[in-house]
């Protein structure tokens, strides 16, 4: 997230103003300060201009796919509600930047894939384009996302504000209110179903909502963009701390074992729900 500069030392007003404005674009992900989370980008193994708060891997684990589950009621806030897309594209992208896994396409992409396929099936395609099967590298593990909790408004803090300065809350109107997001990644193991891992993490940031009617026309409605994508930068913030958390945690893994093997029938056994008992 950029931070906007302004001139506000015309009037003592606005220089008041601006001891608010010194901390706006301030994210607190996790116990970290970051303007911005998800930067730069990827390319196999390497990167340009990567968070440098992203936890990076000296090794690939393995390949791993992004499942989104588009019918959880989370998902429906975020698209509804709050006017966001998909997750994927950020996670990806942190995925590969971390080069802890290698990432492979399990999502909308797959369509125009198989189609390419079929278009090759069907002898539409030319001989030399090497659609043949047996090509498609197996995904070893699937991460989940799913965000936990959001909250728009941390309540009163514009009428503080105005409470405090008087004349100067007058002038900002509007209000300003605090946007928190907790957010859970889990890992797991496509060929055995095993849950390997799990990661929460969070972020919070200041909105100041009245930044649009301050400045008016001045701005050309900078305050109303950063507000209408607040919301999303924070979920950003709190998914690149669930994967720093995730990669942690699968850094120092140690399998869990059940005495007898996994998928064996437990120690946690029922009156009568074993032959014999």
């Amino acid at each position: 997230m950029k931070t906007v500069s302004f001139n506000l030392c015309r009037t003592a007003t606005v220089a008041v103003v601006s001891v608010f404005l010194a901390g706006c674009a301030n994210m607190e992900m996790g116990s970290q300060k970051a303007k911005t989370t998800a930067t730069g980008s990827a390319g196999g193994s390497t990167t340009q201009n990567a968070n440098s708060s992203l936890e990076h891997c000296t090794e690939s684990l393995g390949t791993l796919a992004v499942v989104e589950d588009t019918n959880s009621p989370w998902y429906g806030i975020l698209t509804g509600q709050m006017k966001l897309g998909s997750t994927t594209p950020v996670l990806k992208m942190l995925v590969q930047q971390s080069n802890c896994f290698v990432v492979v396409e399990r999502g909308r992409a797959m369509a125009n894939m198989m189609g390419e396929r079929a278009l090759e099936q069907s002898g539409e395609l030319r001989k030399s384009s090497n659609f043949k099967k047996g090509q498609m590298v197996a995904a070893d593990y699937s991460m989940s996302p799913s965000i936990t909790f959001s909250n728009n408004n941390a309540g009163g803090a514009g009428a503080a504000i105005g409470g405090l300065f008087g004349s100067v809350g007058a002038l900002l109107g509007g209000s300003m209110s605090a946007k928190e997001s907790s957010t859970m990644l889990t890992l797991v193991d496509n060929r055995s179903g095993v849950q390997l891992a799990a990661a929460e993490g969070s972020s919070r940031n200041v909105d100041f909502g009245f930044l649009g009617g301050l400045f008016g026309s001045a701005l050309g409605g900078v305050g109303g963009g950063y507000s209408k994508t607040a919301e999303g930068k924070v979920i950003v913030a709190a998914f690149t701390d669930s994967y720093n958390n995730l990669v942690k945690a699968v850094r120092s893994y140690k399998a869990q074992e059940v005495k007898g093997g996994l998928g064996t029938g437990g120690h946690l056994g029922v009156q009568g729900g074993n032959d014999g008992q």
